[in-house]
């Protein structure tokens, strides 16, 4: 007898199987019993017969609870009116019969449920964003080992920050010193491409920023990536690229966790066409039109980039922001020296922001002016300005934010649901 996954049990129509799951679900007519089986890779239905079964394991299966642990041997038929199998029982053990389960079909709020995310990860609504979130993360794994990028692990632990440290975790160094909690790996990257020319990261980041919005954080995974010899629109390039690669793998692998999550796949089909290209000149005409008081030299807020994506079916790149309202180390246009070569890409339907990038400052004079202007500390960045002295080169990166990026995809409101275990202003456990 094959011992096998529920993902897999199609292959077995009409042989006797063995699988081991919990018990997701049960009803019973009296003579019949359905139990809906997990087993993590996916879900099937357990027949169980006072037909087939003896009369001690039918006494036996009445036993049963919510998240009941089980092993099961059957027969595994198709359904008869779906593309559905399910698995006809033999036999049945129970490895252990659940206390009463709190978390049931009736209506719970958000904070109940994020008490119990323990146990919320086992509903199918959970379990499909996160196979969702983790065909995102290979798919990104997959595209830059494609494109001849390099993984470099960037330190949680850092002297200081990319953009100043008003929103870090502050930590005590053995009491020599100040550390902080990493906001973005990018500046070790940029150190990076000067040995391996294209190289990205993947990790944890921590923003200790007091938002309780919908998009915000306090513990979050970012990749970042950076190029040597890449200007801005290379990078918007590899950006359109890779977005395109990480919606095409779920729409390829992950179709049922997209129908538990009645996740209307149109507009993560039009991935296909070009992504929107906008200045932030045009983007601010276009939300004036729109309704929006926004000034010419703001940055866009959360509810003006829902606003300007409900009006587009694809993601859409703002590009030359203001330079006073982004980051010291990104590169002035030669153009219009009071904007920046920048670029945010919007994810559409109201979702806003999912990639930040630009091309960087490579002149060390330049670099070293904005620093100041910025009053950050200069003996923190000596290293990072040593980079424009020992062969600097004309370099781009971009980082994205996993969570947005699962809620777009996946269509639900709050990113809280994409993490495992969220961490926000008011919430450290479980």
């Amino acid at each position: 007898m094959n011992k096998i996954l529920i993902a897999n049990i199609a292959k077995y129509v009409g042989e006797e199987v063995e699988l081991s799951g919990w018990v997701a679900n049960f009803r019973s007519s009296g003579k019949i019993a359905f139990w809906q089986i997990r087993d993590g890779s996916g879900f099937c239905q357990a027949v169980l017969d006072t037909k087939i079964l003896s009369e001690v394991l039918w006494k036996e299966s009445e036993k049963v609870t919510l998240e009941t642990s089980v092993k099961i041997s059957g027969v595994v038929s198709r359904h008869p009116k779906k593309e559905e199998y399910e698995l006809q029982v033999k036999d049945f053990s129970f490895y252990q019969i659940a206390q009463d389960y709190p978390i049931s079909k009736k209506e719970h709020g958000p904070d109940f449920l994020l008490d119990n995310r323990h146990l919320w990860l086992r509903s199918s609504h959970q379990w499909a964003i996160q196979r969702i979130r983790n065909t995102l993360i290979l798919a990104t794994y997959e595209f830059f080992n494609q494109n001849n990028f390099i993984k470099i692990d960037s330190p949680i632990l850092t002297p200081s920050a990319c953009e100043g440290t008003t929103e870090l975790f502050e930590i005590d160094y053995f009491g020599e010193q100040k550390a902080y909690l990493s906001q973005s790996g990018q500046l070790y990257l940029e150190a990076a491409i000067m040995a391996h020319g294209k190289v990205f990261d993947f990790g944890p980041v921590f923003r200790a920023e007091k938002s309780k919005t919908r998009r915000h954080l306090t513990e979050f995974w970012m990749m970042d990536a950076e190029m040597a010899f890449a200007d801005l629109e290379e990078n918007m390039r590899v950006q359109e690229e890779l977005i395109r690669y990480m919606v095409k793998s779920v729409l390829e692998k992950n179709q049922q966790e997209l129908a538990i999550l009645e996740r209307d796949i149109k507009p993560l089909e039009n991935i296909l066409k070009p992504f929107y290209k906008i200045t932030h000149a045009e983007a601010v005409k276009r939300l004036h039109e729109l309704g929006s008081d926004i000034k010419e030299d703001d940055d866009m807020g959360a509810d003006d980039e829902t606003i300007l994506t409900k009006q587009y079916d694809n993601p859409i790149f703002v590009t030359h922001y203001p330079k006073d309202v982004k980051a010291f180390y990104m590169k002035r246009d030669p153009v219009d020296n009071s904007r920046v070569l920048c670029a945010d890409l919007l994810a559409p339907e109201g979702y806003g922001e999912i990639i930040g990038g630009s091309q960087r400052e490579d002149n060390y004079d330049a670099l070293l002016e904005r620093i100041k202007a910025h009053n950050l500390p200069e003996e923190a960045f000596t290293w990072y300005l040593d980079l424009r002295k020992y062969g600097s080169v004309p370099h781009s990166g971009f980082g994205f934010g996993l969570e947005r990026i699962t809620a777009w995809v996946c269509g639900i409101a709050h990113i809280r649901e994409t993490i495992p275990f969220p961490r926000t202003i008011n919430r450290l456990n479980p």
